[in-house]
């Protein structure tokens, strides 16, 4: 026999898992300052819910609860341990505790704050922009393996690991020195680049999702570009994502069906936003400290030049990418590298050279390498190799509307 409730309990702790937990888990390891301890009491909320509200319905303010109880489990916990040490975090947890269940805005904004303690050095550099989107984003493993190039399975053994390691040390949340602030950083920064990869995407997730991490990302750059506003990569990060979302509205066609950037038509940009992005980018500049995100920015600033001349400065974007490879060698620039160097000297042979140069291990499946090496090979008129190529991208693609485009390119190649 169903519970009255069940149905609404279990979707309202999923929608809160999903949105919510990362929310959660940092006001809490805020307080306690101990990672591990704020997420097992924040994990044991969460199943206490699922117990309760089933049966006696769900609360009118479920964050709080869920705070309530996680709250109570520390300090259970805490009075069974060393009390005398604990006495001050313990009475900060639970000296807010009445404002906490009577607001409808429980806690701020702290996730940044967890995000550089997942940057710790004593972390693998390698798991932590993973371990940020698991933890502070609430993004499942399988969504965020292939933007890491790593399977499910590899990616599960990292994060366990790093889970380990955080509690056997007894990390604590506290904000790094500001010697130790700036290779933190760029953990982050790359944490929610690649939340908003993911999110743009949609990689095996629902729409709702899509576009909730796609936004929480941009959220998030703004949170951190307030922050550091004297930070110029920082400000060069933001700016190339508003330039990614100023064209989010021609990323799909009336037909819902997907659009390739050279193919989307720059009247339909949000010129707000990459005057947003231009100005964000002119300040980066003028700080005269330049880095991987900026050069990134001013590559997508090239490609959104398109809006106002009408055609495709490839030359200029070649240039940035020259540059960008020399700084930060990673697949996806040398990727775009290899394209902008073909159109800029219009030769798509010279392109598929570039990509015949990189190491296989990389791209033997990363699937915007064979989407462009099909892409150029089309262009080269070696239709046979194009084809398989793309059939390979096919394979790579997990976006029921870019493996239709990619069909469609197919049954156009002579």
């Amino acid at each position: 026999m169903q519970l009255p409730h069940a149905a609404n309990a279990h979707a309202t702790a999923d929608h809160l898992a999903r949105e919510a937990y990362g929310r959660l888990l940092a006001y809490l390891a805020a307080r306690w300052r101990d990672v591990a301890a704020a997420e097992d009491a924040l994990s044991e909320a969460f199943a206490a819910a699922l117990e309760s509200w089933p049966r006696n319905g769900v609360p009118n303010k479920p964050e709080a609860w869920l705070l309530t109880v996680a709250r109570r489990k520390l300090s259970d916990a805490a009075r069974g341990e060393a009390v005398r040490e604990r006495h001050d975090v313990l009475a900060r947890l639970l000296e807010d505790a009445e404002d906490v269940v009577q607001s409808d805005t429980p806690m701020g904004d702290e996730r940044l704050r967890l995000m550089l303690v997942c940057a710790h050095p004593a972390i693998d550099a390698s798991v932590r922009p993973a371990l940020m989107l698991q933890l502070v984003l609430g993004v499942e493993v399988k969504q965020m393996s292939s933007a890491f190039l790593l399977s499910t399975e590899a990616l599960t053994k990292r994060l366990v690991r790093a889970k380990a390691k955080i509690k056997l040390t007894g990390m604590r949340f506290e904000e790094p020195d500001e010697a130790d602030l700036e290779p933190r950083l760029h953990a982050v920064l790359e944490s929610v680049y690649a939340a908003y990869f993911i999110g743009r995407e949609g990689a095996t997730v629902g729409e709702d999702a899509h576009d909730q991490l796609r936004s929480e990302a941009v959220y998030l750059a703004r949170v951190i570009a307030t922050a550091l506003p004297a930070n110029s990569e920082v400000l060069g990060f933001l700016s190339l994502l508003l330039f990614c979302e100023s064209r989010r509205a021609a990323q799909v066609n009336a037909s819902g069906e997907y659009v390739p950037l050279l193919e989307q038509d720059a009247a339909v940009w949000d010129h707000s936003l990459m005057r947003s992005a231009y100005e964000l980018l002119s300040e980066a500049a003028a700080l005269r400290t330049p880095g991987p995100y900026q050069l990134e920015a001013a590559i997508q600033g090239a490609h959104c030049y398109r809006a106002h001349s009408g055609e495709v400065p490839w030359r200029e974007i070649a240039e940035l990418y020259e540059q960008l490879v020399q700084r930060d060698a990673t697949v996806g620039a040398l990727v775009g590298h290899a394209v902008a160097r073909a159109y800029a000297s219009g030769d798509a042979l010279l392109g598929v050279q570039l990509l015949r140069e990189m190491d296989p291990e990389l791209t033997r499946t990363y699937q915007p390498y064979w989407a462009a090496m099909g892409h150029l090979l089309g262009l080269a008129r070696d239709y046979q190799n194009a084809r398989r190529c793309l059939e390979r991208a096919i394979e790579l693609t997990c976006q029921p509307q870019v493996k239709r485009y990619l069909q469609r390119v197919i049954r156009t190649i002579q």
